[in-house]
């Protein structure tokens, strides 16, 4: 039987608060998974082995796109009828439904080159008083190597995959099962990322949060101010 993990607005808060920072998570267990981002029209996808981002040209939060056999890329929104948006040369979009940025795909590709590592704060805090993500980001190995971000989203992991962050640190359990956290970890897999728990353990059944690095360098160097082993530890 497939397993489903849907979660349809991953960053509540945030968006009762007007914030767009927002995520939809859809994870098939054990399978593909996608991460859309429904402000900026992106969505992060992996058929479990590879990794890429689509982008629609709408630019607007009026929902995704999606193309048809001819490569055509339609925006929809608000239950409405899609409107086609055709790929002109170079990839530009045309049409009714073309915005600021052109119909495409890429692949995936995980980088530290930004150093900005996002933190999530949110409780609870199960590993407290022996990890506590406050006391990372005021630990001076951090603040030396590293930029702090909190979006409290796990938009972030997808970020992580397109590298646009270095890193993404939380706490918690075992999330490989989490309507959070499954879609995002599937993608950053896919991507090459280096994903562990907080403790340096696969993630899995007993696991322990997520540090999840563009590579393992990063993922080195986070693990050792984790574990105290880092500058002015």
């Amino acid at each position: 039987m497939r397993e489903w993990l849907v979660d349809p607005l991953c960053g509540t808060l945030n968006y009762a608060t007007g914030s767009q920072l927002v995520a939809v998570n859809v994870a098939l267990r054990a399978g593909p998974a996608a991460v859309a981002d429904p402000f900026s029209g992106e969505v992060f996808l992996t058929d479990g082995e590879t990794a890429w981002v689509r982008y629609g040209a709408h630019g607007e939060a009026d929902g995704g796109d999606r193309a048809d056999g001819d490569g055509n890329a339609y925006v929809c929104g608000d239950g409405q009828a899609a409107i086609p948006v055709r790929r002109a040369a170079g990839g530009q979009g045309s049409g009714p439904g073309a915005g600021r940025r052109p119909v495409g795909e890429e692949r995936l590709a995980p980088t530290a080159d930004t150093r900005l590592v996002d933190v999530n704060l949110d409780p609870p805090f199960p590993g407290a008083p022996g990890f506590r993500a406050v006391d990372l980001l005021a630990h001076p190995g951090f603040v030396e190597r590293f930029r702090p971000r909190v979006v409290s989203t796990t938009l972030a992991l997808a970020w992580v995959a397109a590298g646009r962050r270095a890193a993404y640190v939380t706490d918690g359990g075992d999330l490989s099962g989490s309507v959070h956290f499954a879609a995002g970890i599937a993608l950053c897999r896919a991507a090459g990322c280096v994903v562990t728990g907080v403790d340096g353990a696969p993630v899995g059944p007993g696991g322990r949060g997520l540090v999840v690095a563009a590579d393992a360098g990063t993922h080195r160097l986070l693990m050792a101010l984790i574990r105290g082993r880092g500058r002015d530890a």
